[in-house]
């Protein structure tokens, strides 16, 4: 087994999707999709230590981010991005538990409550049936804040400590290049598609129905579990609840001191909750 992640190339639904994939080839595979804004490279310590536990650990660049392709209309929505995981699912060799975080966990909520393909399990990380728009409002608005990019890796590093006040600016800014992409004006812009931060004319229309994602935890049947960061303000505590009413047979960690983003504000309880969750489902990685 490699000591760090290969990089495989999917046939997504229209576009070529990028992954990390780490762990023994017969492995258990869990795949990790990423939020809204995020990359491949989100999950932290999460893909080596499902590798060091026998798992295949896959984490996918959703479409329109990091290396993936961007669609090439521009439009980028649910539909869209279950196509592509289904796509992915179709290539694994063993039925996986998807690990969603926001964006990603959504699209894992509609692919695993509606198969073919089917799917193991499901982990949703800081997302369920209702979210705090004064949360979501704060997440746009980071993401469309810098339309034309910044003059400096230092300028980079300085809007995302705005925007996460609760985590240490690092002294090295070189690891945000793993984010950012560095375009032909001379300018580093955050590695996804523009398209995907802007409202087409017709996004009402495309918008999913609100009881889409009610209608698709009230399907669910694979083990689920649903983890909320302790000082979210995406999911709340009422959210969260909303949830577990829908899906009753769902184990639920609430992760202290963690935000939005709970792989990287706790990775270790993080991946203690997951692999807790794997070893009481043991037929989920089987």
């Amino acid at each position: 087994m490699p000591d760090k992640p290969i990089r495989l190339d999917f046939d997504g639904a229209g576009v070529t999707l990028v992954a990390d994939v780490i762990g023994p080839l017969d492995g258990p595979p869990i795949l990790f999709l990423h939020g809204g804004g995020q990359t491949r490279q989100s999950w932290g310590r999460a893909l080596v230590e499902a590798a060091r536990r026998g798992y295949r650990a896959v984490s996918l660049d959703m479409r329109g981010h990091g290396e993936s392709g961007w669609s090439p209309d521009g439009i980028y929505g649910m539909d869209r991005f279950g196509a592509d995981v289904r796509q992915v699912i179709a290539r694994l060799e063993r039925t996986p538990v998807i690990v969603g975080a926001s964006m990603g966990g959504l699209a894992g909520l509609l692919v695993a409550a509606a198969p073919p393909p089917a799917v193991a399990g499901l982990v949703l990380v800081d997302v369920a049936t209702r979210l705090e728009p004064d949360g979501t409002k704060e997440i746009a608005g980071f993401m469309t804040s810098a339309p034309d990019g910044f003059a400096s890796l230092e300028d980079a590093a300085d809007a995302v400590s705005a925007y996460l006040p609760h985590r240490p600016r690092p002294k090295d800014t070189s690891g945000l290049m793993r984010n950012l992409r560095l375009r032909e004006d001379g300018r580093y812009h955050w590695h996804w598609d523009p398209a995907f931060t802007r409202l087409a004319p017709d996004a009402a229309r495309r918008r999913p129905d609100p009881t889409l994602f009610e209608d698709a935890a009230r399907a669910l049947t694979v083990p689920t579990l649903l983890i909320r960061g302790g000082r979210s303000r995406v999911l709340s505590a009422a959210g969260a609840r909303a949830f577990l009413e829908l899906v009753p047979h769902a184990d639920f960690v609430d992760v202290a001191g963690a935000d939005h983003m709970v792989a990287g504000d706790a990775n270790d309880s993080f991946n203690t909750a997951i692999f807790a969750f794997l070893e009481r489902n043991a037929s989920v990685a089987g």
